[in-house]
């Protein structure tokens, strides 16, 4: 036989990585804006952020994804209410399509949001950069770094503009969002479902028995849920969960430690601060003044 290979078609290809970002913000934060010669897409994580995109204005909210072309100008704040957490990537592609994201609000779905995860996980253990320091201008790779990092990242960004392409082309936009099986239906609506549940108790002491009780699964099959989603335990995430509630809550900066450490159930301020520094690694009083540093640069 005469096997004949074909090229592959690649209608978006990511060409060069300029900036990774993961910011939490002030509520009061504000970037008076900037104009660069490349893309840069910008994901509410959290919160809510008032964007200026040319001579256009709007506000975003969580799971909405704005896409800057190159040579627009864009300018962004926080609503003064809440403080937001931020995706930002930017990135050179010269593909045609990129035309289709120009002046569009979009909505991630949570494949999107895992790969978003993904791309923020290997970027991490691959640059040295502060992801939340919106100085840097080069990203500066570590002397050892995972096997094909940097590819995995390339890779993460295709899928997440190829994704948004195909489900905002698609004759029913909700096609793409779920594979058409009913057990993953169900798997899918089960952890959302927990999901919701855990926020809705962030500020009870909530335990494994509870949460498999009022979500009627059992408790192998909730543990191996987180295990694969998110590599960590039920409790872990519930507590790491607390932990990004109180950041937001210091950035709102409408409470002290104190009244955060009460408000999401902890039985003691100290107990609150052990908590927040094994998570975080660094203290209330360190994570309040590093963002309030931030904060201060951009105003200057």
């Amino acid at each position: 036989m005469s096997y004949e290979s074909i090229q592959l078609e690649q209608p978006i290809v990511v060409n060069k990585i300029v900036t990774i970002h993961y910011f939490e913000y002030m509520s009061d934060f504000y970037y008076p804006g900037e104009v660069h010669d490349f893309w840069e897409i910008l994901c509410v994580d959290k919160g809510e952020l008032e964007v200026v995109a040319g001579k256009k204005q709007f506000s975003l909210k969580k799971d909405q994804i704005i896409f800057h072309k190159p040579n627009e100008f864009h300018s962004l704040k926080a609503n003064g209410i809440i403080a937001p957490n931020l995706f930002v990537i930017s990135f050179l592609c010269n593909s045609k399509y990129m035309h289709f994201f120009e002046n569009k609000i979009l909505h991630i779905n949570d494949n999107e949001r895992q790969l978003i995860a993904q791309i923020i996980i290997e970027a991490k253990k691959t640059f040295s950069n502060q992801l939340n320091d919106p100085y840097f201008e080069k990203l500066i790779r570590y002397d050892n770094i995972p096997f094909a990092s940097e590819q995995l990242i390339k890779i993460y960004l295709e899928a997440i503009l190829i994704n948004l392409f195909r489900r905002y082309n698609a004759r029913d936009p909700m096609e793409m969002i779920y594979p058409n099986t009913v057990k993953k239906k169900n798997d899918t609506e089960t952890f959302q479902q927990i999901l919701d549940y855990m926020n809705n108790n962030i500020q009870e002491h909530v335990t494994i028995e509870q949460i498999c009780r009022d979500n009627l699964i059992g408790r192998s099959n909730l543990q191996s849920m987180f295990a694969s989603k998110f590599n960590c335990g039920v409790i872990d995430y519930f507590i790491k969960l607390k932990i990004d509630m109180a950041k937001q809550l210091i950035r709102d900066n409408h409470m002290n430690f104190t009244q955060i450490a009460d408000y999401l159930g902890y039985s003691s301020i100290h107990y609150f601060s052990r908590q927040f520094k094994k998570t975080t690694g660094m203290t209330p009083s360190e994570y309040s003044s590093s963002i309030k540093i931030l904060s201060e640069k951009n105003k200057r």
